[in-house]
């Protein structure tokens, strides 16, 4: 499978996990449905630091997305349109102005010890939120872990994500 055969075939399962209330659109409220099941999931209160970052970042990469695809509902067409232009085919520039702060402040939301790493006890706790099995986290840690330290920075974790969503890995971060 291709690079770019798979960074599509990840654009539609993105689509269709972000379209959660099934109507074949993706819409601010989908978003929001999204930022709520991360922090409720994670047990952070709605109000805390880390959250409000979350919900800017969320909103912030909608609206990049809206904008580009020229609708704030935006079909699986205009979704996957959108974010080849804006993401995939702007490569790493295109993932660290649009995606990366949303997975920053997911990190910020892991790393529950606020010690600014990821370690595999966290890393076992977000891959439980969405429904991966320990073995996956243990598996993907191992992988992710480029320097071998035990810990992941935020800088190996969104290189990671970057990778899966360029389609450079297989690694199930994030769900998806």
């Amino acid at each position: 499978m291709t690079t770019a055969v798979k960074a599509n075939d990840r654009l539609e399962e993105r689509f269709r996990l972000w379209d959660h209330n099934g109507n074949g659109v993706i819409e601010r409220s989908d978003f929001e449905v999204e930022f709520e099941g991360i922090i409720e999931r994670f047990g952070v209160d709605a109000s805390a630091p880390g959250a409000a970052a979350l919900r800017a970042a969320y909103q912030g990469l909608f609206d990049r997305l809206a904008q580009a695809a020229g609708t704030e509902e935006m079909s699986k067409e205009d979704f996957i349109r959108a974010a080849e232009s804006e993401i995939v085919s702007r490569g790493d520039a295109g993932f660290s102005e649009v995606l990366q702060p949303t997975i920053q402040a997911v990190a910020t939301i892991v790393d529950t010890d606020g010690d600014g790493q990821i370690s595999p006890t966290e890393m076992q706790r977000w891959f439980a939120a969405i429904g991966l099995a320990p073995e996956q986290s243990d598996e993907a840690f191992r992988e992710i872990d480029a320097d071998g330290d035990g810990s992941l920075t935020v800088t190996e974790l969104v290189a990671a994500v970057r990778d899966y969503h360029l389609g450079k890995n297989d690694i199930p971060l994030l769900g998806v």
